[in-house]
């Protein structure tokens, strides 16, 4: 009986705006990250070295460096690097 009279006596403008929302998109720019070994990384530094490199290994021209991180193994050694990419 309740939910009869609130749904009779309510005024339309609280109703509207009844769009869903809509979706956001997440955050994160990142759209990939590929693991490049040690022997291909000179310089973890040189975002434009590693850009080429993830170019001709992914076949994607327009690949973007967004971050480099480096992997190290527990005996401390550098196993490789983790580069974003967009």
């Amino acid at each position: 009986m309740v939910c009869l009279v609130f749904i009779f006596l309510t005024p339309k403008g609280w109703f509207d705006n009844g769009e869903r929302p809509r979706a956001v998109p997440h955050p994160s720019a990142v759209l990939m990250t590929v693991f490049l070994g040690p022997e291909v990384v000179v310089n973890e530094s040189d975002t434009s070295q590693i850009e080429q490199q993830v170019r001709s290994r992914t076949g994607r021209s327009d690949a973007r460096v967004l971050g480099v991180r480096k992997v190290v193994g527990d005996d401390g050694r550098t196993r490789g690097f983790e580069v974003d990419i967009q």
